[in-house]
């Protein structure tokens, strides 16, 4: 049986508004709601997600097409960046650059990447050693620690060439076992309403 990491679509990027606080924009919630049409969907049997704002509203349109009721858990955030608050694109990119570069290292007190590697390992760890393999689930969260999550499951170091495609909306997909270190990637990233399921 699969299970999917999904990261959230476009947000309206708002400087005034924390960042956990930013919800999905029209264009990121039409994406959420063309993937929620796909078969696949309706399969899960749970959908558990990130507390902030984009991502809970990514899983609740997925949940309501599944006819689940959505979990959260706190702990499957984004890497923690509030020490800078918002950076214009152009400096956000050039710092994700070195936060990837740099896994050991913290860039003007961002969470390290080793420390958000090690957190969104655990959490997905002890949702799975609880959960059925025979029923599908979905992560719902973020790019970034979903980044650091694929390259733990792959067995390979941090790096940003194995980021998502620019933009969110994406997934990951990979055979269910009850430890993560037994589930192997069977989908590279995808754009979420693209995805056909697993065959």
């Amino acid at each position: 049986m699969f299970g999917v990491y999904i990261t959230h679509p476009q947000v309206n990027i708002d400087p005034a508004v924390p960042v956990p606080d930013w919800g999905l924009s029209d264009v990121g919630l039409a994406r959420a709601r063309q993937a929620a049409q796909a078969p696949w969907v309706r399969r899960l049997a749970r959908i558990v997600s990130s507390g902030e704002t984009k991502a809970v509203e990514t899983a609740a349109t997925l949940a309501e097409a599944a006819s689940v009721t959505s979990e959260i858990d706190e702990a499957m955030h984004e890497n923690d960046r509030s020490a800078t608050g918002f950076l214009p694109p152009p400096a956000f990119e050039a710092a994700a650059d070195w936060f990837f570069a740099n896994p050991a290292d913290s860039f003007n007190g961002w969470e390290r990447a080793q420390d958000a590697q090690a957190r969104i390992v655990e959490a997905v760890s002890r949702v799975l050693c609880d959960h059925d393999p025979a029923l599908p689930i979905a992560f719902i969260g973020h790019g970034g620690v979903g980044t650091l999550l694929k390259c733990y499951r792959s067995g390979a170091p941090i790096a940003r060439d194995r980021d998502q495609p620019g933009g969110g909306g994406n997934l990951f997909a990979f055979s269910l076992a009850t430890t993560l270190v037994d589930c192997r990637l069977t989908c590279d990233w995808t754009p979420m309403e693209f995805w056909q399921g697993d065959r």
